[in-house]
């Protein structure tokens, strides 16, 4: 029955966030809401919104290392499993503006959320700090994208155009759009619950199990995007996806599970896994920046470094024996 609403749990966040994310567009569409703000709000906020469920939920349910370990994990999966899982498939070109401001968006907030977690604890002052942050970041990148021809605005108008809405009657859409958040937040409960019984169950970490097993499960809307890109030969949207995705973990999830319930930060994330995601960040960077693109090779490479990554957390005693 754990193995089942495991899987169940999968099943709704990935189907809850196709449905929220088309019903939600359908819905803008219709209000001839600007494909601008559709792709900078809407997508990245419904391929998101499992992420801020499950560590909410966590947090609230007294698993911190789940509700951090799950920001933690969706970054690495972001970055190492979804880019590079994508770039195999068709390499990702890098604009050069968009990569320069939303990479060092990204990068300023892997380090600001590194910075808090060492005091020991996100308290809800710096929760609300975050997502005061987040909300100045969307809301600016909406106003230069508008005002002029930004490479960065060009690949979130081509997000909203990848994707496909409800069709038929306002109604219809708004019903798709509440039936996926429903199912959104029953999955991530599911996964949740399962996680904390998993960690219980065979003496493994909460941490750990946030870093993968939930981590996993809440990136899936964001994996389903970014492939359907690459079979479309739209790749270069999965680097806006993964590094507004990134963002929106680090400073809307972290800030808000904070504001609900100030986060105690896990020992272990401090010693290896906050470093480890910095490394892979800084690496996504580099490696878009030196070739404008990220080809299959470096694609292989991150699949190559994520297996590497779960292997340390699965092998007993391993994540210990690597922590600084």
């Amino acid at each position: 029955m754990l193995f089942l609403e495991l899987l169940l749990g999968f099943a709704l966040l990935l189907g809850g966030g196709e449905f929220l994310v088309r019903g939600a567009v359908g819905v803008a569409r219709r209000l001839e809401v600007s494909p601008l703000l559709i792709g900078i709000v809407l997508v990245g906020f419904g391929t998101s919104l499992p992420e801020l469920v499950a560590s909410v939920k966590a947090a609230l349910a007294g698993a911190p290392g789940i509700a951090l370990g799950n920001v933690v994990g969706s970054n690495m999966c972001n970055i190492l499993l979804i880019l590079g899982a994508t770039a195999v498939i068709y390499p990702v070109a890098c604009a050069r503006g968009a990569l320069l401001r939303d990479g060092s968006m990204v990068l300023a907030a892997t380090l600001l959320a590194i910075g808090l977690c060492y005091s020991g604890l996100v308290n809800r002052w710096e929760g609300a700090g975050l997502v005061l942050l987040v909300a100045v970041y969307a809301g600016g990148s909406f106003l230069i994208e508008r005002r002029g021809k930004d490479p960065a605005g060009a690949v979130h108008t081509a997000e909203a155009d990848l994707v496909e809405s409800v069709g038929g009657p306002l109604w219809r859409s708004l019903a798709v759009a509440v039936a996926g958040m429903a199912a959104v937040i029953f999955g991530a409960d599911l996964l949740v619950e399962a996680a904390i019984v998993l960690a219980g169950r065979y003496g493994v970490d909460d941490t750990i199990i946030g870093l993968t097993v939930v981590a996993l499960g809440t990136s899936l809307p964001e994996l389903a995007t970014c492939l359907v890109a690459a079979f479309k030969r739209q790749s270069d949207i999965a680097l806006g996806n993964v590094l507004g995705s990134n963002t929106f973990n680090l400073l809307g999830i972290l800030g808000t599970t904070a504001l609900v319930k100030p986060i105690p930060v896990p020992e272990s994330l401090l010693g290896f896994d906050l470093w480890a995601m910095l490394a892979a960040t800084l690496l996504l960077f580099v490696a878009a920046a030196t070739g404008r693109r990220v080809g299959r090779a470096e694609g292989g490479l991150f699949l190559a470094l994520y297996a590497g990554y779960i292997a340390v957390l699965v092998t007993p005693g391993l994540h210990a024996a690597v922590q600084f």
